[in-house]
C-alpha cells in the first residue's frame, strides 16, 4: 500500500484544565461545564470573523499526548471488548488527529472561549469549522457495538488504557 505523507502546521493551541488524559472526560458530552480557550496564532486571527454567529464549533487537532503506539484492535473506554479502532474513538490511532463539538461562548481577536472541551491542554489545534446541524447529523444513525447510554458517556473519564 502506498504511502503519502502530509504535512500540517499548527494554527493554535487549546487551553483546558486538564494536564494528561488521565481522568478526562472522554467526549465533549461529558465535559459540557468544562470551559477552555483556543489561542489562535495571529496569522490566522482575520479567519475567526462571523464565527461568534455560531453556537458551537468543531475543533480538529493532534493528539499530542497519546502514545505512537496505534494497534488496530483496542478496547475502548465504554467496553471490556477489543475492537477496530475505526469502530472507536480512541486517542491512540493510525494518525493522531482529534475531532470535538464544542459550544462557543466567545469570540476575540485571537482566542474562543468554549466549553465542552475534553482535550488535554497545550494540545496542537489543526483547524475549526462551524458546526451545523443540517449538515452535521445525518437523519437515520446506526452506532454500532456502542449501546451506552448518555448518563455513561457523562460520567465515563479516561484511565491508563491509553497513556
Amino acid at each position: 500500500m502506498p504511502k503519502d505523507t502530509f504535512s500540517y502546521e499548527s494554527i493554535g493551541v487549546i487551553r483546558t484544565p486538564f494536564e494528561s488524559p488521565e481522568g478526562m472526560p472522554i467526549q465533549p458530552i461529558g465535559a459540557d461545564s468544562v470551559t477552555g480557550t483556543v489561542e489562535i496564532d495571529a496569522s490566522y486571527a482575520d479567519g475567526l470573523a462571523d464565527l461568534a454567529e455560531f453556537s458551537h464549533c468543531i475543533l480538529l487537532y493532534h493528539f499530542h499526548a497519546s502514545s505512537d503506539d496505534a494497534p488496530l484492535r483496542v478496547e475502548p473506554f465504554l467496553d471490556d471488548e477489543r475492537r477496530g479502532v475505526f469502530s472507536t474513538r480512541a486517542p491512540q490511532r493510525p494518525n493522531s488527529i482529534g475531532l470535538s463539538i464544542v459550544a462557543i461562548e466567545s469570540v476575540t481577536e485571537q482566542e474562543l472561549t468554549v466549553s465542552g472541551i475534553d482535550v488535554v491542554d497545550g494540545t496542537p489545534l489543526l483547524d475549526l469549522k462551524p458546526f451545523v446541524p443540517e449538515f452535521d447529523i445525518p437523519s437515520k444513525v446506526q452506532t454500532g457495538w456502542l449501546d451506552a447510554s448518555e448518563s455513561t458517556i457523562r460520567s465515563e473519564q479516561a484511565d491508563k488504557r491509553f497513556l
